[in-house]
């Protein structure tokens, strides 16, 4: 499972021209589901987005996760995060989780988050979705359960 994070001002996203969610200041999550993940996977991302610190502390010092700053976050499915483009010139997906699985996955990732009593809206899986956001700093950290040890 990969994850990009942005630190955020503001995110939003529209479907057929209309706000499906929107946040202030949090972090903006897009969320890739590969073939083989389970919910492990979305529990260790899930505790790492929480708790990542990457927001400033009052000595301007990135010691805050976004539990610390009661921010938002807004998580949108990204099978793309998984396309593999190491032969010819179109990404090929054949990594990328089966539909099911991945909304499965997703919905364990975004509950996990929510019992942690934060604050979280979504995209709409498998939607046409247009993102909107103003990335602050700019801060951006790629997460891959894969690669914990």
């Amino acid at each position: 499972m990969r994850a990009i994070i942005q630190r955020v001002r503001q995110a939003s996203v529209v479907v057929a021209e209309q706000t499906v969610a929107a946040i202030g200041q949090g972090l903006m999550v897009l969320l890739g589901v590969a073939q083989g993940d389970t919910s492990q996977d979305a529990a260790y991302l899930a505790d790492k987005t929480a708790g990542l610190r990457i927001f400033a502390d009052d000595n301007g010092k990135m010691n805050c996760s976004v539990e610390d700053m009661h921010g938002s976050i807004l998580v949108v499915s990204q099978f793309t995060l998984l396309g593999d483009c190491r032969k010819g010139r179109r990404p090929g997906f054949t990594d990328a989780a089966p539909p099911e699985l991945a909304d499965a996955l997703y919905q364990d990732y975004v509950n996990t988050l929510r019992s942690r009593g934060l604050t979280i809206a979504t995209g709409v899986f498998r939607a046409d979705m247009q993102v909107a956001l103003v990335n602050d700093g700019p801060v951006t950290i790629m997460l891959d359960s894969r690669k914990q040890f």
